[in-house]
């Protein structure tokens, strides 16, 4: 089974259809800010919202997607 870290590393990748295969499947919180960042990427923003509100964090504008990768990166211990 594919881990976060494989996700993250997608995501900075710019690869959000990889990272969403993988995202999709984690219920945690970090995982569901994945799945935010991946709808960011993908224009959905409100899915992202939601997703977003379920790992009980603020959605950021689209132009800070490359600084939430990483402070979920540092969040994640990758």
């Amino acid at each position: 089974m594919a881990t976060l870290k494989e996700a993250i590393e997608f995501l900075e990748a710019g690869d959000w259809q990889a990272a969403h295969g993988i995202v999709q499947k984690d219920s945690s919180a970090l995982g569901s800010w994945a799945h935010g960042i991946v709808h960011m990427m993908e224009g959905d923003l409100r899915n992202a919202s939601h997703w977003y509100g379920r790992a009980g964090r603020e959605r950021p504008e689209r132009s800070g997607i490359s600084a939430d990768i990483a402070a979920l990166k540092e969040a994640a211990g990758v």
